[in-house]
């Protein structure tokens, strides 16, 4: 499975029926259409999906979760976990899902390949209004998630281009 370039995954997850909670969603499908990435880069739209995300959490060597999280900061707050704090995080089940995205890390683990996994995270304005569009103030924030998530990606060896509103690269 390996050559000398990793294979990323960029998973957006989230319910995207309650406003902000779909945030990760929301931003891989903006991702999807003002970038182009390299080969070796895979973004999805993983929903709610959990456990049912093995096969392509273990198909990568790099994992990066976009991700609602309930950090206790200011709405729109953008966190990088890593690590010991991304263990703390899912211990502390500060997202709407994470215990799934534990399950299924922990699953892919024993099964033979869990891969080194990040999660940024936003802490969400709204949560609970059923609502498919994130929030005003959500959308506002998207460029700083754009930023860590691209940065993330550049850091585990993959690269992107921004697309012209024409679809070319700029």
């Amino acid at each position: 499975m390996h050559d000398t370039v990793p294979k990323i995954l960029v998973l957006g997850v989230g319910n995207i029926l309650y406003t902000d909670e779909g945030v990760g969603v929301r931003a891989v499908e903006a991702l999807l259409r003002d970038y182009r990435f390299s080969d070796n880069v895979t973004l999805m739209d993983g929903g709610t999906l959990g456990m049912r995300l093995m096969d392509p959490i273990m198909q990568c060597e790099k994992l990066i979760v976009i991700d609602a999280v309930l950090g206790g900061d200011e709405p729109g707050s953008v966190y990088l976990l890593t690590g010991e704090d991304l263990r703390k995080s899912l211990a502390f089940k500060n997202s709407m899902h994470q215990s799934d995205l534990v399950d299924t890390l922990i699953c892919c683990g024993l099964a033979g390949n869990r891969p080194e996994a990040v999660v940024v995270g936003v802490e969400p304005f709204d949560y609970q209004t059923m609502a498919v569009d994130i929030t005003p103030q959500m959308a506002e924030k998207m460029p700083v998630i754009f930023e860590v998530a691209l940065e993330e990606i550049k850091k585990a060896g993959g690269d992107y281009e921004p697309l012209s509103p024409d679809g070319d690269g700029a």
